[in-house]
């Protein structure tokens, strides 16, 4: 669980330091400036920008009961991000499970990509698919009730 806020959790401290830096020079505009691109970035590669994270066995039961797809992602990602950032409010559709924090979910993952943690891997029906387009993706979700 750690891993996941290791990056946010850099960029805070670094962030800081220059901020700190930049304040010390008489900058306080910059400072300003540079202080929320940190926090910004460092809020987007940390498990906030994701919606709760799932057990992989109770995505799976969930998934079975109502058909929506299981992503299966980890924090720090670009790639999981960008599925995130490109679906929407159309993430909370989706069951996600978080492979760092989970054992199983990353066990379902290197079975599906053969050994690797390749991530985001998307299981549809049954069928895994790795770095999936979102509107692919979106076109899979059953509409809205």
């Amino acid at each position: 669980m750690m891993r996941a806020w290791t990056l946010p959790t850099l960029l805070s401290v670094c962030g800081s330091l220059a901020v700190a830096a930049l304040f010390a020079r008489g900058a306080p505009a910059a400072a300003t400036a540079l202080l929320l691109v940190f926090v910004l970035l460092a809020a987007l590669l940390s498990p906030l920008a994701f919606p709760r994270s799932l057990g992989a066995v109770e995505a799976q039961r969930r998934s079975e009961a109502d058909g929506r797809p299981i992503v299966y992602w980890r924090a720090g990602c670009k790639y999981c991000l960008r599925l995130r950032v490109r679906l929407g409010r159309d993430a909370r559709r989706l069951h996600w499970v978080d492979i760092w924090s989970d054992p199983a979910g990353a066990v379902t993952v290197r079975a599906a990509n053969g050994g690797d943690e390749t991530v985001p891997t998307v299981v549809v029906a049954g069928r895994p698919h790795v770095n999936p387009d979102p509107e692919w993706l979106r076109r899979q979700l059953t509409p809205p009730t």
